[in-house]
């Protein structure tokens, strides 16, 4: 379990001044098991015109290969200042990532949604693989991937 510090998520524009404005949300990423190298992912927030919000996490460390998650490069411009100090190895086929960040209140129930993009070295790439509405109905239940995502959930 990877825990952002708030002066470390701060970075994302997503995460609350303070904690009495936010909720501590755990996000887990499930892979399938698609026989391949390590996938790089990038969980980032739209708000309800799907205008980009900020980066949450970005798994694989090489920012060569970021071009690769499309719809985040296209949403993001490519930020990669954005990402230092949220980014992690890349997660392995069948693997887990799990990370746990305060989360300012005002994106649950906001009409903002999660995406996910994923992408492997030498396979497909997945823009988008998981959109889940960032919704209390939405708390810890899964939601199936398009591509290398078996399922995602995020629990408060």
């Amino acid at each position: 379990m990877k825990i952002l510090t708030p002066a470390l998520a701060a970075a994302t524009a997503l995460v609350a001044p303070t904690l009495v404005d936010a909720r501590e949300v755990t996000f887990e990423t499930v892979l399938k098991n698609y026989g391949g190298d390590g996938a790089y992912l990038a969980l980032y927030v739209v708000d309800s015109a799907g205008t980009y919000q900020g980066t949450l996490w970005m798994a694989g460390g090489k920012a060569k290969y970021y071009r690769h998650l499309s719809d985040w490069q296209r949403a993001s411009g490519g930020a990669l200042a954005e990402v230092d100090g949220i980014t992690g190895a890349s997660v392995g086929s069948g693997r887990t990532l799990k990370i746990t960040l305060d989360l300012a209140d005002t994106l649950i129930d906001g009409g903002f949604e999660v995406h996910i993009d994923t992408a492997v070295e030498d396979m497909r790439d997945n823009p988008s693989d998981v959109v889940a509405p960032l919704t209390t109905a939405g708390n810890g239940k899964p939601v199936a991937g398009r591509g290398y995502v078996e399922s995602f959930t995020y629990a408060f």
